[in-house]
């Protein structure tokens, strides 16, 4: 993944990235939040309560996800 400089707000993200938390992994943590995961299996979309950013599901999740 391609460091990002955590001003992106709206980000796709799969099943493989799953279980979802923000920071993500490509996020530069020298600026970051603590770390929370967001529930984003049921609806498809997780809005994350620190700094705003919105996750979007792309393509489905398999059972035991």
């Amino acid at each position: 993944m391609i460091q990002t400089d955590n001003k992106q707000r709206q980000i796709e993200v799969t099943a493989a990235d799953l279980p979802l938390h923000c920071p993500t992994p490509a996020m530069l943590l020298w600026n970051s939040h603590p770390r929370v995961f967001l529930p984003i299996e049921k609806t498809g979309t997780a809005l994350c309560p620190y700094c705003g950013t919105q996750y979007s599901l792309k393509g489905s999740v398999k059972a035991g996800h």
